[in-house]
């Protein structure tokens, strides 16, 4: 099909939006809605998001329909990996320096992350302390897919929404996604066909400082992954192949099955690679 790429900068990633005829401002004002209304609840980047009113002051706070999907997302990975993975995990990550100044430095050792902090009731979220979240295990995959959803509602029925590498693509005409390998963007570990799905990856080198430092952690410990570099996950929406790619670092793939149906590479330190039978594509590792 005919492509018109749009490229632009938002939540601090690139994004390009693939369509087969280029984007009318209104629709991409519409998405850029979008992306902005999703950022003001979820970054703990930003002073005025719901999340920093969390980290600030604890306390109750309703949220937009969508946090019931994302938060009940999170509470099956927790289960299944035995609390590694948690949105707690973001005091976590302000420890080691990742906080919203981007001071790098950490500062004291490693913290598991809280537990028994946080209720829910359907998008009514309690903290009896402050506590930092962060989301980003599957809050930018699922904000691919309300961008995408945005798209279809606007009449764009084909199109590839790519943020920073976490994707979605809807319509007849199959694209093949090369698989970064860590650490050289020259290289690929593999290539796999991408057809009305959609693939989200991550990387150990991808946010990266100090020494052995990175933004995957293990929430029961407050320590970066160590045995798994890379991995990709192939679901039908973006969300939950965001957070299995991140469960991947954590858990055994076995552990991850039945979640829903999905697809994956684990590519792990010593160069080895393991991978779903079923996979759409190649595994060259």
């Amino acid at each position: 099909m005919p492509r018109a790429e749009t490229r632009f900068e938002a939540i601090g990633t690139a994004w390009s939006i693939v369509t087969p005829q280029p984007l009318a401002d209104t629709t991409l004002d519409r998405v850029r809605a979008v992306i902005e209304e999703y950022d003001v609840v979820w970054s703990r980047f930003r002073t005025d998001s719901v999340v920093a009113r969390i980290a600030r002051e604890g306390g109750t706070h309703a949220l937009p329909g969508h946090a019931a999907e994302l938060l009940d997302l999170y509470d099956v990975l927790d289960d299944r990996t035995g609390g590694a993975v948690t949105p707690l995990v973001g005091g976590c990550l302000v420890r080691l320096g990742y906080d919203a100044t981007y001071r790098l430095r950490p500062s004291g050792p490693p913290l598991p992350a809280p537990r028994g902090v946080l209720t829910r009731t359907g998008t009514t979220l309690t903290a009896t302390r402050p506590v930092v979240l962060d989301v980003g295990a599957a809050g930018k995959g699922q904000l691919v897919d309300l961008v995408g959803d945005e798209l279809l509602a606007c009449g764009v029925g084909e199109h590839l929404v790519d943020a920073g590498g976490d994707m979605v693509h809807r319509g007849p005409d199959p694209v093949r996604v090369g698989l970064q390998a860590p650490g050289d963007p020259t290289r690929v570990v593999g290539v796999v066909t991408l057809r009305d799905a959609a693939l989200c990856g991550s990387a150990s080198d991808r946010r990266a400082w100090g020494e052995g430092l990175h933004h995957v952690l293990d929430a029961r410990t407050g320590e970066p992954t160590r045995d798994v570099v890379a991995t990709w996950v192939l679901a039908d929406r973006a969300m939950v192949a965001d957070g299995l790619a991140t469960a991947l670092f954590l858990a055994d793939p076995d552990v991850l099955q039945g979640i829903v149906a999905h697809t994956y590479v684990r590519l792990h330190a010593d160069g080895h690679a393991r991978y779903a039978l079923g996979l759409p594509g190649e595994v060259y590792a």
